[in-house]
């Protein structure tokens, strides 16, 4: 069988459609300066911070210079504690941070953008029905318990969550589903044989989520989960998590790779807003993240930097499209709402109006898509004639990357549209952790959610409404047509054929109310001055290894 040898597939247009949206950003600037009383000159100051700062993400790590202290810490405040450490047994944001320090795949992607890299695999190839990939791992490289990685541990890790998966692996259709099964050809090859075309295939084997490779042995000897006992590859390995407070890591001195910088990396828990900026402004940590509108000038005023760049990501409204199952229900409730007056009163610039679920620079979004459009009038007409008095809708207490408002604050003024219409809301709210729990018995007609995409494909975005997972698909949509055009789009080539099956789909949800989507937020995070090497990656995730202090 003819192969072709692969080095980078699936290259996108991320960073530089990134820096662009940063230069956007100076008129929303000017206007949130305006309504919190800056001065022009403090906001042009502002402005040219953020773009400096988002010319530094976009380029590749420097140089680490031979004198700095490599007993240091680097210490990132984020907005919510990990719900696990295990990659195959989460699905959150605060959780994959600390991950990626730990953890590798068989591919990485590069520094600021989605392109795919060798990382634990060398090399790899396809076969000419695109039906198997052959990897030729990376040999020498032991999990931080001493235990060696090659083709046994790559198979164990597929079979984890393809031949003995269980149901809290909420990745593992992402990463491994269309996987029929892994063979070892020798210690340090490995098959894998797909039972259908996957465009995305590679992609999904650098995600942080699913496809990083966890020690065998470890994962043997604490019962198939290593939520609380984290064993990876990593250059940095665990050390301890004290719940709702730290994980703390430490460099991993066998490291197959450029060691890690610093000695320690802590992942600071602290879930309000501004006393997360005042522990950036105050020493106590070097990096924070969920910043919103209200605090920027606090963080640039004190000598600190913002860091921004376009979100790949999504904050929507789900309906529970098995309790509201009347699409003119759910058309009237999407009416009431005038989305973007929502989003410039809640965002003021740093977050741009969804019109579709795809962010508008991934390949196959639609500038053509047409939501429900607002209209107060139609919305109480329609709603009085259905009965529709009343909703119960569940959202998050802390902050998250594609709403920095708080979960509570966006409930709060939803809550105001529907009054407007007649419909009273009743908002139940719980930190991160209990939210996931409550979500996941599906007692909410509607609830608020988000999704940063995982790889640059839109096969990740649009998988979302396929999933059976509740966790996954809060809206509970499940339409035969739906998953038959993303199985067509997920074995179509890229380009234009592919892009208009997505086209299609996003239409079709649109037309059907499944949700209503809300705005893409700017990635939005801050550093002291003397921190360097902090890249943001376009994932939401950020590696620390070559980030230091001087």
């Amino acid at each position: 069988m003819k192969k072709r040898l692969i080095g980078v597939l699936l290259c996108t247009a991320l960073a530089a459609t990134m820096m662009a949206g940063c230069t956007k950003k100076n008129e929303a600037l000017e206007q949130s300066a305006a309504e919190s009383g800056t001065s022009a000159a403090q906001t042009e100051t502002s402005a040219e911070v953020q773009t400096e700062a988002a010319a530094e993400t976009l380029t590749k790590f420097a140089e680490v210079p031979a004198d700095v202290d490599t007993e240091q810490i680097i210490t990132y405040g984020q907005g919510a504690d990990p719900r696990g450490l295990d990659p195959a047994l989460i699905d959150d944001g605060e959780s994959s941070k600390p991950i990626c320090q730990m953890y590798e795949g068989l591919l990485k992607y590069g520094d600021s953008n989605t392109e795919v890299e060798p990382c634990l695999a060398e090399s790899w190839e396809i076969s000419d029905d695109g039906l198997t990939y052959t990897f030729k791992l990376r040999q020498g490289v032991k999990f931080h318990d001493g235990t060696d990685f090659n083709a046994e541990a790559v198979k164990y890790n597929i079979d984890r969550q393809t031949v003995n998966k269980t149901e809290d692996m909420l990745y593992a259709d992402f990463v491994f589903g269309d996987v029929a099964e892994c063979n070892v050809i020798d210690d340090y090859t490995v098959e894998i044989v797909l039972n259908k075309v996957s465009t995305p295939f590679l992609n999904n084997l650098a995600m942080s989520l699913g496809a990083p490779m966890v020690s065998p042995t470890a994962c043997e000897a604490n019962n198939n989960n290593l939520n609380e006992a984290p064993c990876g590859t990593g250059p940095y390995k665990f050390v301890r998590w004290d719940k709702n407070e730290a994980v703390v890591m430490e460099r991993n001195e066998d490291y197959w790779g450029e060691k890690g910088v610093a000695k320690q990396i802590v992942f600071k828990t602290i879930t309000d807003n501004s006393a997360r900026v005042v522990a950036l402004t105050n020493g106590e940590v070097d990096i924070i993240d969920g910043i919103d509108a209200n605090v920027v000038d606090q963080v640039t005023s004190a000598g600190a930097l913002l860091n921004m760049t376009e979100g790949m990501n999504i904050n929507y409204l789900a309906y529970n499209t098995q309790r509201i199952t009347d699409p003119e229900v759910r058309k009237a409730l999407s009416q009431a709402v005038n989305v973007p007056e929502l989003v410039a009163s809640l965002y003021r610039g740093y977050a741009s109006e969804a019109t579709s679920i795809l962010p508008s620079f991934m390949p196959g979004y639609s500038a053509d898509v047409k939501q429900a459009s607002y209209d107060p009038e139609a919305a109480a007409q329609t709603l009085a004639d259905k009965g529709v008095t009343e909703l119960h809708m569940l959202a998050y207490t802390n902050p998250r990357p594609y709403n920095t408002a708080t979960g509570q604050t966006l409930a709060e003024a939803l809550q105001g549209y529907y009054e407007k219409v007649g419909v009273t809301c009743t908002i139940d709210s719980y930190d991160w952790t209990t939210y996931k729990e409550k979500v996941g018995t599906g007692d909410y007609d509607v609830c608020l959610y988000g999704w940063i995409g995982d790889n640059g494909d839109p096969d990740n975005f649009m998988n979302l409404l396929a999933s059976e997972d509740i966790e996954m698909n809060v809206a509970q949509y499940h339409d035969e047509e739906f998953n038959t055009m993303l199985a067509e789009a997920a074995s179509t080539p890229n380009g234009d054929e592919r892009n208009a099956i997505y086209a299609q789909m996003e239409q079709k949800l649109a037309d059907e109310c499944v949700w209503l989507p809300i705005s893409h937020q700017e990635n939005l995070s801050a550093y002291q001055s003397n921190v360097h090497n902090y890249i943001a990656h376009p994932t939401g995730n950020v590696f620390l290894s070559k980030t230091y202090k001087q």
